[in-house]
This record gives structure tokens, C-alpha cells and sequence, in this order.
């Protein structure tokens, strides 16, 4: 997860509660846009609606591996 913060500051619980809301909202935004991509769109990525459907059915806190570091 990205930590903002200014450097020499130390981090508070309230800023990483800020910064892991603030991602959920932009995974929540990504799915609603992945959701919206055409076929084409979506064939070019390598993704089926299947997949597409699979990613929109997961909580916001369920997120990639790969988003985590």
C-alpha cells in the first residue's frame, strides 16, 4: 500500500485509515469502470466478462496481492 505522508513525518493510525479508505475508493472506481469497457476494450486486456463479473463481486477490502505492496 502507498503510504503519503511529508518526509520526516511519522505515520498515525488516522493517516493510514485515511490512506486505506482512500484506495478503496479508487479500487471501487476502477471496477465501475472496468465495467463499462466494450468487449474490444476488455479482449485487448485479455480479460471475458466472466472475469469482469468475478472483479465487480468482491468487497472493497478484498484487493489483488498486487495492490498491497
Amino acid at each position: 500500500m502507498t503510504t503519503f505522508t511529508l518526509a520526516g513525518q511519522r505515520k498515525t493510525p488516522r493517516a493510514n485509515v485515511f490512506v486505506q479508505i482512500f484506495n478503496w475508493l479508487l479500487i471501487a472506481r476502477q471496477r465501475r469502470e472496468l465495467a463499462q469497457l466494450d468487449d474490444y476494450a476488455l479482449e485487448d486486456m485479455g480479460l471475458s466478462r466472466a472475469d469482469v463479473a468475478q472483479e465487480i463481486k468482491r468487497p472493497l477490502w478484498d484487493v489483488p496481492a498486487h495492490r498491497c505492496g
